[in-house]
């Protein structure tokens, strides 16, 4: 174990800042943290001063110290990527938010309305705002970004520094958890799908029994109000499945490291 300052000499240094691009990867990406909207000097300030505590309770090394700047700029690369693949995890649970904000927004037929996402600064159907916004509470009030921070320590263990490596079972693993983001999607948006699938249905019904009837007057307000309804309703459900997706990420923050750390 290293003592926290002042740094004896340039391999500690060296130390440091390979420990400090790990924390930097999970951060740039995790949500809540990764957005756009928290102003860059907290998120640096976030990064160093995690770093700083985590620094002293590291008992690893570097299996051998660079003697150039390209081989150090690669290895601090490998760390990066470390933390990027472990946020990535994450980001995959809130792009399956925002999937399924898209498909009832579409549902609904509020296509055309748009927002600014403040977590991305970029515009976005106003139901995967919504929808986002419900999950950022959720992953704070569950403290998911707890488990991450002892993640962080952990990884240190399993995967040394410049132990990254990427094999077949690592990129079939990610690729199994990129297909979450549809099948999560789909049951976070299942219970309002289902009862405006119905509703059209029965419009359609109504249409073919009184053709004089305006079908596009009355089903717009409808898809809305029921919409709305439905997803107050059953909110419930929404919170469910995503606190079933948020416990299984410790398990799979350990099986990722797992695969990292071994060779090609």
């Amino acid at each position: 174990m290293f003592p926290l300052l002042p740094f004896p000499s340039p391999r500690e240094v060296i130390f440091f800042m390979l420990v400090l691009s790990r924390v930097a990867g999970i951060f740039a990406a995790l949500p809540v943290f990764g957005g756009k909207k928290l102003p860059i000097r907290i998120k640096v300030v976030t990064v160093f001063m995690i770093t700083l505590v985590c620094f002293p309770t590291l008992s690893v090394s570097i299996p051998q110290t660079p003697t150039d700047a390209f081989s150090l700029a690669l290895l601090a690369l490998s760390e990066l990527m470390v933390g990027l693949t472990l946020a990535f995890i994450t980001q995959i649970i809130f792009a399956a938010v925002e999937f399924s904000g898209q498909i009832i927004g579409m549902q609904m037929g509020l296509t055309i309305a748009s927002i600014i996402d403040p977590s991305q600064g970029t515009q976005t159907q106003i139901m995967s705002v919504v929808q986002t916004l419900f999950a950022t509470l959720l992953f704070l009030s569950l403290n998911i970004h707890h488990v991450f921070i002892r993640a962080i320590i952990d990884s240190f263990n399993v995967i040394p520094l410049g132990g990254w490596r990427v094999n077949g079972e690592l990129i079939q693993f990610l690729v199994q958890r990129t297909a979450d983001i549809f099948i999560i999607g789909i049951r976070l948006a299942a219970p309002v799908m289902v009862a405006l699938l119905l509703t059209t249905v029965a419009i359609g019904i109504m249409a073919r029994a009184f053709p004089q009837m305006n079908v596009f007057m009355i089903s717009m307000p409808l898809n809305i109000g029921l919409g709305l309804i439905i997803l107050g309703l059953t909110l419930t459900i929404f919170f469910h499945v995503l606190e079933v997706s948020f416990g299984h990420l410790k398990e799979q923050i350990y099986t990722l490291y797992r695969l990292m750390a071994k060779g090609g």
